[in-house]
């Protein structure tokens, strides 16, 4: 099997680990992963600011993108609903307006080929155990976009408790947003800060060593109020959990 990572432009300028992790774990797995070097942003900051429209060349260029790969793997929640929530809706206004259905016949024909990589994992590969090794105590954080719009219910944890040596341990609150919301912390910095200390309180309360998660766009919100404050608890992709084994472990 083959496959095209979008890796995301946050993980491709700020985690590049993640993206790495991804074909590590993929390509264990037996799966062989293209980086179509034509991707770039999906153009969710710009949609959910309401520019609607210059959102669409992003469209046309992540389609052209993507053209003729059957899966398009992708360690983000958020971007993964862009795609298949939004383009379509974007799709079907440009038509509304008369402006022709070629936005939404590209829409239409990248949406269901997008997955997020959890569901990926369980859903298409049929996987639960990837073989990780990952000798702490985790807690995972389900984003709004994995848990609301993509529904990803309990794949993440079903990963997470077949790696070897993990302790998963709950997180109270779960279902409670962190607080980033995307333009949401920089239109309301002090509502988005306050929820992020609401989820670490609880993240602590767990006694996890790990707070992991599969956006790096919520783990950069929580990682970031976690090193102001020195904060031994740690935040990490589960794609960089998945992607660990015993030979990385340290001797």
């Amino acid at each position: 099997m083959r496959v095209a990572l979008f890796v995301t432009c946050v993980n491709d300028a700020l985690y590049p680990a993640t993206g790495v992790a991804v074909v590590r774990l993929l390509e264990r797995l037996g799966v062989a992963v293209d980086f179509p070097a034509g991707q770039t942003c999906c153009g969710q900051p710009q949609y959910n600011t309401g520019y609607r429209h210059e959102a669409e060349p992003l469209l046309r260029r992540t389609a052209a993108a993507f053209e003729g790969h059957p899966y398009v793997v992708t360690p983000s929640g958020s971007c993964a609903a862009m795609v298949r929530e939004h383009y379509p809706r974007m799709g079907r206004r440009a038509a509304a307006e008369g402006r022709g259905s070629a936005l939404a016949e590209l829409a239409d024909g990248l949406a269901p080929r997008v997955y997020e990589l959890t569901e990926f994992l369980v859903d298409v590969l049929g996987v639960t155990d990837v073989g990780a090794y990952f000798p702490h105590v985790v807690t995972y954080h389900p984003s709004c976009h994995g848990l609301r719009s993509l529904g990803l219910g309990d794949r993440p944890r079903r990963l997470l408790a077949a790696v070897k040596g993990l302790e998963l341990v709950e997180l109270p609150g779960a279902e409670e947003c962190c607080g980033f919301g995307g333009t949401f912390a920089v239109k309301n910095p002090d509502v988005s800060a306050a929820m992020g200390a609401d989820k670490l309180r609880s993240a602590r309360a767990s006694g996890a060593e790990v707070l992991c998660g599969a956006d790096n766009s919520c783990l950069a919100h929580l990682g970031g109020m976690l090193r102001r404050r020195d904060d031994p608890l740690r935040t990490l992709h589960i794609a960089e959990i998945l992607a660990a084994t015993e030979e990385d472990a340290p001797r």
